[in-house]
This record gives C-alpha cells, sequence and structure tokens, in this order.
C-alpha cells in the first residue's frame, strides 16, 4: 500500500529544490530531480528529452537571466512507483544581456502536471513536466 502523504511530502521535497536550483542557475542540481528519460515540455518550445538535454537546455537558459519559480502542490495521486502532482506554479523571469534577441523579461502563472516515478534508488523523480500557462499570448485578450 503507498502512503500518499509520504509521496507528497517527498514531491514537496524535490520541488524545494528544484526552486532553489532555478533559482541559483544549478543546472546539476535540476537535472538529478529528473529521470534519465523524463521529458519536460517547456511552453512554446519543443519537448527536452532526457535527463542530459534537460541539464543542458537549463544550462544554456540559466544564462539568459534569472528565474524564480514557486510551486504549490494542490494534489498527488499515487500507485505504487508512479504518482502524479497536480499544482499551480508562478515564474518571474529577469533578463540579462545573455538572453536570445526579443527574449524580455516577464511573469507566468499556471497549473501543471507531473509525472513522478520512484526510481531503483527509492528517489521520486519527475518522468513528465507539463505547465500550462494561464496568461494570455501577447496581443489577445480574454
Amino acid at each position: 500500500m503507498v502512503d500518499v502523504e509520504e509521496v507528497r511530502r517527498s514531491i514537496e521535497s524535490q520541488n524545494a529544490k528544484a526552486i532553489r536550483a532555478y533559482a541559483t542557475g544549478d543546472a546539476e542540481a535540476l537535472a538529478a530531480i529528473v529521470a534519465d528519460d523524463a521529458w519536460q515540455m517547456p511552453p512554446n518550445l519543443p519537448a527536452v528529452v532526457g535527463r542530459a538535454a534537460i541539464r543542458e537546455f537549463w544550462r544554456n537558459a540559466f544564462g539568459w537571466g534569472k528565474w524564480n519559480f514557486t510551486f504549490e502542490t494542490q494534489s498527488v495521486s499515487a500507485n505504487g512507483s508512479m504518482a502524479v502532482e497536480r499544482g499551480k506554479y508562478v515564474l518571474r523571469f529577469t533578463a540579462s544581456p545573455g538572453a536570445p534577441a526579443g527574449m524580455s523579461s516577464f511573469e507566468d502563472r499556471g497549473n501543471y502536471l507531473v509525472h513522478w516515478r520512484r526510481d531503483s534508488d527509492n528517489q521520486w523523480r519527475v518522468v513528465a513536466d507539463a505547465p500550462v500557462s494561464e496568461m494570455p499570448l501577447p496581443g489577445t485578450q480574454r
């Protein structure tokens, strides 16, 4: 039997590590939270597949500016070595001179689903990360 509250505590602990990794620009720490075969699906970009690719993506992205995330876990469902987390996020990005042309500071907020797996070392790791923005696209109104 899976103790869902224990799984939730483990996931929230991993989320706290991710928040610190984003804030400090630590691609290694961020990569340690994802599974070898993880998919990260950033908005408006192709999926980034695999721990090495995610590490490299964030190594580059940390050169673009400062990333400050908050995560709020709303629910966790678990069965065996698999879990799904649903939550809300806020992202504040402050662009640096290293940001790609046309990329400026922004704020985003939305919802996310994360598929977690307990790996052989008993650590819960991200298998798939899918954020969905609540913000309207530039030039549109709601």
